[in-house]
């Protein structure tokens, strides 16, 4: 004769792959933030002392590119492996697209097509953030 004890069944409270992704999205914001700042400074002080807030920004580029690859990566294991939906993954990807097409117009020349490229960079980015914390990101099949 079976014996029950009327305690449920311990469930797992943590997953690797959603801790990931909400960690590299919100990264990825942050690193926007440091993208804004620094581009904020080389507008502000011209030519003078720009060189430093170019290098700077130079590489907030690529922990950018580098933060945003892993937030997609996260995202797509999302959707394979846990069921989550779609589509914040495919944002996560235009996002990570984004970052290289942002390096390719950043010159001053193209400042015209860089500065509403991270407004949309921007929106991408955080949407997918936001997302992560959401119930529906936990969701899916376990």
């Amino acid at each position: 004769m079976a014996h029950t004890t009327g305690t449920l069944p311990a469930q797992r409270t943590s997953d690797a792959i959603l801790t990931t992704f909400r960690v590299f999205a919100v990264l990825t914001v942050v690193s926007l933030l440091w993208q804004f700042v620094t581009a904020g400074e080389l507008v502000t002080r011209g030519s003078t002392s720009a060189e430093s807030f170019e290098g700077l920004h130079s590489a907030g580029a690529i922990v950018l590119h580098v933060l945003s690859g892993i937030a997609m990566i996260a995202a797509f294991a999302l959707w394979r492996l846990r069921g989550a939906a779609l589509w914040p993954a495919v944002t996560a990807l235009v996002v990570f697209l984004l970052t290289f097409v942002q390096a390719y117009f950043g010159g001053g020349r193209t400042l015209y097509i860089h500065v509403p490229g991270a407004m949309i960079l921007t929106i991408g980015a955080v949407v997918v953030a936001v997302w992560a914390f959401l119930p529906t990101a936990r969701a899916g099949r376990v």
